[in-house]
Order: C-alpha cells, then structure tokens, then sequence
C-alpha cells in the first residue's frame, strides 16, 4: 500500500496522521497522481490551442475529479453493490479521461509522446478499479456457488438426474 500522498501534509502535525479509510486504497493515490499530472496538462493545452480545448479540458478536469470523488463515496458505502455502483463510476470516469487525452492528439494539440504517461496511470487505474468492481459487486464475495448439472448413468432400473454445487475455484 502507497504510504505517501502526492499532496503535501501539514508540517506542523508531530502526531500519527490519521485519514479517511479511501485515503488507504492504492487507487485512490493513483487518482491523486493523476490529477497531480494532468493539472499541468490541461493549462498547457488551453494556452497552446486557445478555443479548440476548451471543451476537452473541461472534460478532462471534470472527469479527473469524478473519478477520484467516486472511489471516496464508493469505499464508504457501507452495501457491496453501493460501492461496486461507486467503482464502477470511477472507473468510468478514468476511460472518459483517456478518451479526452486521445482527443488531445486528435486535435493536434500535444503529440502522442506527450500524454503516455497519463495513459499508463489510467491503464492502472481502471484495472485496479475492474478487481475493486469485481469484489464487491458478487452479493457473496469473490467465491460463488454455481450449480452445475450432471447425469448418473443407470445403476438399476431409473436414470436419476442430480444436481450439485460447485465452488468457484475448485
């Protein structure tokens, strides 16, 4: 678990730093790194395109933020299909970033090279909110039952058909 923040902690405070449990998940940091990132990002493309990003960058800034506000509300959703509901939204979020970040090069205002390493943040993003999404969005976890069907041939005069369940996994 990333330990550090990307945002600077008072340097007044001596005693243990006491946060928020969604200030704890991997993910949320990543966000943080994000915005950390695409902040710059953004001024630069609204002062070298001057009206053909406006709209991009809205969106980029809009979509950053959803992103990491969804992953906050969505781990303090007490229902697992609640939070699966939040992740899911987060994760959302972070492809409608990648796609304006494409849409940046579309329009020619930055050349590929120039937003990788955004796109190499939001690949890990949406694929450490894909497992979170996972988890929670099964009512009973990670491992179901799921019945499976299966014949017993005749041992005597009936053909019997049973059912059994199956742990996933196994």
């Amino acid at each position: 678990m990333n330990k550090q923040t990307p945002y600077p902690k008072s340097s007044q405070s001596t005693t243990t730093h006491r946060c928020f449990d969604h200030e704890r998940l991997d993910v949320y940091q990543l966000e943080l790194e994000f915005i950390t990132w695409v902040t710059p990002v953004i001024e630069e493309a609204r002062q070298l395109a001057l009206g053909k990003s406006r709209e991009v960058c809205e969106q980029l800034d809009r979509a950053s933020l959803s992103a990491l506000l969804n992953t906050a509300e969505g781990n303090g959703k007490r229902q697992r299909q609640g939070r699966a509901k939040f992740f899911d939204d987060s994760r959302g979020s972070a492809t409608e970033c990648a796609a304006c970040l494409d849409a940046l090069i579309a329009k020619a205002i930055f050349p590929r090279e120039r937003i990788l390493d955004g796109k190499e943040l939001l690949l890990r993003i949406v694929s450490m909110l894909c497992k979170l999404i996972a988890r929670f969005d099964e009512p009973n976890g990670l491992l179901h039952e799921e019945p499976v069907e299966y014949y017993v041939t005749r041992s005597s005069e009936k053909s019997r058909t049973r059912t059994r369940t199956r742990t996933k996994g196994n």
